[in-house]
């Protein structure tokens, strides 16, 4: 925190640091400086499917011609099964009896099931990559575009910022966060919910009608694709009234189920029912820890060099995700010992 005192810092940047320090962690444990060049290359591995996907090709031509993003692309896969490596020595150590288990961390937990003793609910090798894959995906870009949204809501909304860090040092003082204490964040957590439903992690759901289905008078036909659109439902004047275009997160006092006239389904950052994101509680976590530790060390408010112009971009696993575009910046300046800390946010 010292270091940013009176500078200009990119803080999306920082947050997506800080977001794959964690998946790291907690996807491989003690291996985590390995799982953090996988995830490296996962994101190269994005970014030339990204732009892959904004060229126009030739049905077939890719048999005959190969671009550097496409030789490049297949060199990275290959170069994921470095997983295997982190498996195959896991498995070694417990043959071996130098451990009774395959490790407490997710990566752990998949070999569990890799190797579970019902075959019928055993996964394949490349399940577990997988899986590690999205895990990744799913988890560090939430995390990030989260607070990212997050601290620029409060540095335009000042009385909101003020607002949570009163509640922060209310439970927390000067220390460290508790995990028991987090879940009293009431404040908090009706920001964060807000700027969830302004700025969903995800802005397209797709569904497949699996039996014919009736919704009112609409009758939907088995193998039908359905796309839900959270951005679109989060904004809607309908839903959330006239105001559903301001950040009001006082909305949300009495909780989700009370914060619109049609509760179900209105909310729909993490999708909703069975197929709900199972991360989400883990991303919710992760993003108020990290908000009372930025609101017990710092005032912030906007930079005069911040430009507003958010657009939707094809994120990981074809995941389409609402960001910001450059240029994204913001003041921010230290409580209480008169820090000023520029931070940009692209």
């Amino acid at each position: 925190m010292e270091s940013y005192e009176s500078k200009e810092i990119e803080v999306n940047e920082q947050f997506r640091l800080m977001s794959t320090e964690i998946i790291s962690k907690t996807a491989f444990g003690s291996s985590y400086l390995e799982g953090k060049h996988i995830f490296q290359m996962l994101d190269k591995l994005t970014l030339f499917i990204v732009m892959s996907s904004r060229r126009s090709r030739i049905p077939g031509i890719s048999k005959l011609f190969r671009t550097i993003e496409d030789i490049e692309s297949d060199k990275i896969r290959e170069a994921l099964r470095e997983i295997m490596l982190m498996v195959k020595k896991r498995e070694a150590n417990v043959n071996s009896g130098q451990t009774d288990s395959y490790g407490s961390d997710f990566l752990g937990s998949l070999l569990k099931a890799h190797h579970d003793v019902d075959e019928r609910k055993r996964i394949s090798v490349d399940h577990v990559i997988d899986e590690c894959k999205t895990f990744y995906f799913g988890g560090h870009e939430t995390t990030t575009n989260l607070l990212s949204w997050s601290v620029l809501l409060l540095a335009i909304n000042t009385d909101w910022q003020e607002k949570s860090r009163k509640e922060v040092l209310e439970l927390f003082g000067k220390e460290y966060p508790e995990t028991d204490s987090i879940l009293k964040l009431e404040i908090v957590g009706m920001v964060i919910n807000e700027s969830l439903r302004l700025y969903p992690p995800v802005v397209d759901i797709n569904r497949r009608v699996t039996r014919t289905t009736r919704f009112g008078e609409l009758t939907v036909p088995a193998g039908v694709e359905l796309d839900i659109p959270p951005l679109s439902v989060h904004h809607s004047f309908e839903i959330w009234g006239d105001d559903a275009r301001l950040f009001k997160p006082d909305r949300f006092a009495d909780g989700v189920a009370k914060a619109t006239k049609e509760p179900l389904m209105a909310f729909l950052p993490f999708s909703f029912g069975l197929r709900k994101c199972p991360g989400s509680s883990f991303a919710i976590m992760q993003v108020k820890i990290a908000l009372s530790m930025i609101l017990q060390r710092y005032k912030f408010t906007l930079s005069p060099n911040y430009s507003h112009f958010p657009i939707v971009i094809l994120s990981h696993c074809k995941i389409i995700s609402y960001k910001m575009a450059a240029p994204c910046t913001k003041l921010l300046r230290g409580s209480g010992e008169g820090r000023t800390t520029r931070v940009y946010c692209t």
